[in-house]
C-alpha cells in the first residue's frame, strides 16, 4: 500500500519530535503531534462512513486543526475541499451542491447561519473553532492517533479548488497527488528549502498560495513554520527575527515597508522573501531592496496549475517580470484565435504543460475542453510575453478578472447582482491600480428610469451574497456604458478613466 503525497509529505515525519509550527502564544506542534492530530481525525473520517474519494468541504479560521484536517484527507484517500472563510451561506451551498460534499466543517459562530443552507445538500455538518474545540473535534478525542494510509497513486484527487469564470457559476479544478507533489518538489529544490528553514507564515490556508505553496514545500523539506492566524503588521515584526523565509502576497510587502521597524537589522538573517497571486510593482521591488538589502522573488501560478514560473534563486530576480518556467514546465505564448505558437517578444495568450497542470473542471467536460488541450497544454487565460532572456512578463488577462489582495475577483458574478437592484439600468464592473491590495473593485452603474441610486443600500443588498473582499469599494453612476459597434462594453476605456482613483 502506498499513498503518493502521504508518503513524501507526512510520513517521513511521523516519529520526529521538531517543531514543526509555532505559534503566537509561544505554544509549538511537533511533527509527530500534528501527524497523531491528523491519525485522529483520519479515523474520524472512516467512523463516520467517508469512503476514499468522497469530498470534505472546510470553512474554518486557520488553525492547526484546519491543517489537520488537509492531511487527515489526504492519509484517507479523501478529496480535501477549503473555502474561503468570507464566503456567504448562499456561496457555500453552491460549493457544498456542486461538489456534492459529504461532510462540511464550518466554524461553531456560524452553525446556525449555514446549517440551514446546507440542509438541502447530502452533506452532513461539524464544527471546527480556532481554538481546536467543535464537535469535529470533540468526536475526534476518541479516535486512535495511528491511521494506515489509503492507496492513492499520482492520478489520484487529492483536492478541490474552486475558481470562477468570467461568465456561469465556479469552477471546481481538480488536482491530483501528482500534481500537488510535483510542484512542491520542485519549488523546495529551487528554493533551496532545507530542514532547517522556518516560515514565517500569515497567508490563509484556503489558498493555493498558503496552502500547496507555503505549506506543503514545508513539508516536503522537513521544515517548520510560524503559523500566524492571519496578517497582522506588529506579529510579523515580532516573529522576523525567529524567521529564515517568508512567502506573502504584494499587500503584506507594501505595508511592511511603510514601518519603520522593518529595517535591514530585522532581516538581516532571512534568506528569502516570496510575493506571489498579485502583480507586485516595480517600485516595490526597489523600495524593498533599498530598506532591507533584499530582493524579492517573484513567481507565477494559478489555481490550476500550482506554480509555473519563478525568478531565480540565484541569479537575476528581474522586476516586472515572473521569471523563468520551472524544471519540467513547458510555457509558451500562443495567438489567442488561433492556438498557434509566437515568437519571443510577442504578447500572447499563456498556455502551460507539465505534471503540475490540473485534471480538468469538476463535471465540466465541456470546459475542460475549452481550456485543456488534447496535447497537455493548459490555456491560462493570461495574456504576456517571453522576453530575449526568456524572462515571462505577465501583460494582462484575456478575460477580465480582478486580483485584489491575492484574491481572485470575477466582475460577472458582482455585475449580476447588480444588476438586479431596481434603481440600477445596467453596470460594469473593473478593476483599478490601489496601493495596497493591488487592484481594488469599482462599479460603473447607469440609473434606471433617472432614478438616484442609494450605494449604502445597494452594497448592503449585495453583500448578503458576496464576500466583503468582492464589494465594490466604489460606485460611479455614468449616463451609459462605452460600447463597441458590437455593442460590447469596452471595459478598457473604463480602466483607463478611473485607473487614478486609488492611486
Amino acid at each position: 500500500m502506498s499513498n503518493l503525497l502521504f508518503d513524501n509529505l507526512f510520513a517521513g515525519h511521523a516519529g520526529k519530535k521538531t517543531a514543526f509550527l509555532h505559534l503566537p502564544d509561544g505554544r509549538t506542534i511537533s511533527h509527530g503531534e500534528f501527524l497523531q492530530m491528523a491519525g485522529r481525525f483520519a479515523n474520524t473520517f472512516t467512523r463516520m462512513g467517508l469512503t476514499p474519494g468522497e469530498r470534505v468541504a472546510l470553512q474554518v479560521e486557520k488553525s492547526p486543526q484546519a491543517l489537520a484536517v488537509y492531511a487527515a484527507c489526504v492519509q484517507a484517500g479523501l478529496v480535501f475541499l477549503p473555502l474561503n472563510t468570507a464566503y456567504t451561506a448562499n456561496e457555500v451551498l453552491y460549493f457544498i451542491e456542486n461538489s456534492g460534499a459529504k461532510l462540511f466543517i464550518c466554524q461553531g459562530s456560524r452553525k446556525d447561519e449555514l446549517a440551514e443552507a446546507v440542509k438541502q445538500t447530502c452533506a452532513s455538518l461539524e464544527t471546527l473553532n480556532i481554538d481546536g474545540s467543535g464537535t469535529f473535534a470533540t468526536r475526534a478525542n476518541n479516535s486512535n492517533d495511528v491511521f494506515i494510509p489509503v492507496d492513492c497513486d499520482g492520478e489520484s484527487l487529492a483536492a478541490l479548488l474552486y475558481t470562477s469564470g468570467t461568465t456561469g457559476r465556479s469552477k471546481g479544478a481538480m488536482l491530483t497527488h501528482n500534481n500537488l507533489l510535483s510542484n512542491a518538489q520542485t519549488l523546495a529544490d529551487i528554493w533551496k528549502f532545507s530542514a532547517d528553514d522556518v516560515l514565517l507564515h500569515a497567508l490563509p490556508i484556503f489558498h493555493t498560495h498558503g496552502l500547496f505553496v507555503a505549506t506543503n514545500v514545508t513539508l516536503v523539506a522537513g521544515g517548520s513554520m510560524l503559523f500566524l492566524p492571519k496578517f497582522d503588521q506588529d506579529e510579523m515584526i515580532k516573529n522576523m527575527a525567529r524567521a529564515t523565509t517568508m512567502m506573502g502576497v504584494p499587500t503584506f510587502y507594501t505595508r511592511l515597508l511603510n514601518d519603520p521597524r522593518f529595517d535591514r537589522e530585522l532581516t538581516s538573517h532571512m534568506r528569502l522573501f516570496v510575493s506571489g497571486s498579485a502583480p507586485l510593482l516595480s517600485e516595490t521591488h526597489v523600495q524593498f531592496e533599498e530598506k532591507t538589502g533584499h530582493r524579492i522573488l517573484e513567481r507565477y501560478g494559478m489555481t490550476e496549475t500550482n506554480m509555473n514560473t519563478s525568478n531565480p534563486y540565484d541569479g537575476e530576480r528581474r522586476a516586472g517580470t515572473v521569471g523563468l518556467p520551472l524544471p519540467g514546465v513547458e510555457l509558451k505564448i500562443t495567438d489567442a484565435t488561433t492556438g498557434t505558437t509566437l515568437a519571443d517578444g510577442t504578447i500572447g495568450e499563456i498556455e502551460v504543460r507539465g505534471p503540475n497542470v490540473f485534471k480538468g473542471y469538476w463535471q465540466m467536460p465541456e470546459k475542460t475542453a475549452e481550456e485543456l488541450r488534447g496535447d497537455g497544454f493548459f490555456i491560462t487565460g493570461d495574456l504576456g510575453l517571453i522576453d530575449e532572456q526568456g524572462y515571462v512578463h505577465i501583460v494582462g488577462r484575456n478575460k477580465d478578472m480582478i486580483i485584489s489582495g491575492g484574491y481572485n475577483i470575477y466582475p460577472k458574478e458582482i455585475e449580476s447582482l447588480l444588476d438586479e437592484q431596481p434603481d440600477i439600468l445596467e453596470s460594469a464592473v473593473i478593476g483599478v491600480p490601489h496601493p495596497d491590495f493591488g487592484e481594488t473593485v469599482v462599479g460603473i452603474i447607469v440609473a434606471a428610469n433617472g432614478s438616484t441610486p442609494d450605494f449604502d443600500h445597494i452594497t448592503r443588498s449585495i453583500s448578503k451574497s458576496l464576500a466583503r473582499y468582492k464589494l465594490p469599494k466604489k460606485l460611479v453612476v455614468v449616463p451609459d456604458l462605452p460600447r463597441n459597434t458590437m455593442g460590447k462594453v469596452q471595459k478598457k476605456l473604463l480602466r483607463e478613466k478611473y485607473k487614478s482613483d486609488f492611486m
